[in-house]
């Protein structure tokens, strides 16, 4: 069984470099490769490492195989040379020892994850905090090191892109406040933490109000953008947002390359067209942190 998976994973990688359209194994990096044509740029070679996470025998005969693939995209755009990694969470179905289905595993989102309380909550004129001066550089450190790993000096989340996020903005420089309202402020203290550090549609609305600690600039487009700066996507279109993650580097076109939690992955395309989360009708919001 194990030999099949990396067969799959094999026919995955020929599709991202072959030089002539082969069969579409997989939809995902199909449109990574079509992303990179817009962009002028081509995957050159890929490396990946898969690990068996779990094994589960059925009563129907079935066998499922929970694993990983870290994937390293070594990509040339222009005269630039970028090295972009993502780990996959992904799930094999054999039947008689015989692969029959394989998808990527989505994380299990809280029914209450993206039901957060209103804007207005967020909002704090009366505290004040210490001046701060944001450290880019700091936070895109802190972003690099630990994108597929976790601080065990904070709390880890199943989906924790925003967690992920708030660490490396107050690695930056960024001062917590609002503890102990979790409706009140942005911070994480004694094993507990606000809805604005942890929750994806509660972020962007915590920084579009804040007039004191943590505090950013809307701007209207991702060129507009500086190394850790964030952005927050809502995948459906829906008003209500998924997904955050922060700039850690620019593609030849000056364009954001962005890490990330949950979907655990470092100089990604900001746009995520390749991500199994991605639909036609995605939002954007773009936000420049200021110093407070």
């Amino acid at each position: 069984m194990k030999q099949q998976l990396m067969e799959l994973i094999e026919k995955r990688i020929q599709q991202c470099v072959a030089k002539e359209r082969t069969a579409i194994v997989d939809e995902k990096l199909e449109r990574k490769r079509n992303s990179m044509n817009k962009r002028n740029a081509e995957i050159v070679h890929v490396k990946a490492q898969g690990k068996i996470e779990d094994s589960q025998k059925k009563a129907d005969e079935t066998e499922e195989l929970v694993y990983s693939v870290h994937l390293q995209y070594f990509i040339k755009q222009g005269e630039l040379f970028i090295v972009e990694e993502e780990v996959e969470n992904r799930k094999g179905v054999f039947y008689k020892s015989v692969l029959i289905e394989d998808t990527e595993l989505l994380p299990a989102y809280p029914e209450d994850y993206r039901e957060v309380p209103l804007a207005e909550e967020f909002r704090e004129t009366k505290e004040r905090s210490s001046r701060y001066t944001y450290d880019r550089l700091k936070a895109v450190q802190y972003a690099e090191k630990w994108w597929n790993s976790y601080n065990p000096k904070y709390h880890q989340f199943e989906v924790d892109c925003t967690n992920y996020i708030s660490q490396c903005v107050h690695e930056g420089g960024a001062p917590m406040r609002g503890y102990p309202n979790r409706n009140k402020g942005w911070w994480m203290q004694n094993n507990n933490w606000s809805y604005s550090w942890s929750v994806a549609n509660a972020f962007p609305r915590y920084l579009e109000t804040s007039t004191a600690g943590l505090r950013a600039n809307k701007v209207n487009s991702a060129m507009e953008l500086k190394l850790g700066d964030v952005i927050c996507y809502d995948f459906e279109g829906d008003g209500k947002y998924n997904h955050t993650t922060i700039v850690t580097g620019k593609d030849a076109n000056g364009e954001p390359l962005v890490n990330a939690h949950t979907y655990n992955s470092r100089m990604r395309y900001w746009k995520y067209e390749d991500s199994t989360a991605y639909t036609p009708n995605i939002k954007y919001k773009f936000f420049t942190i200021i110093d407070g």
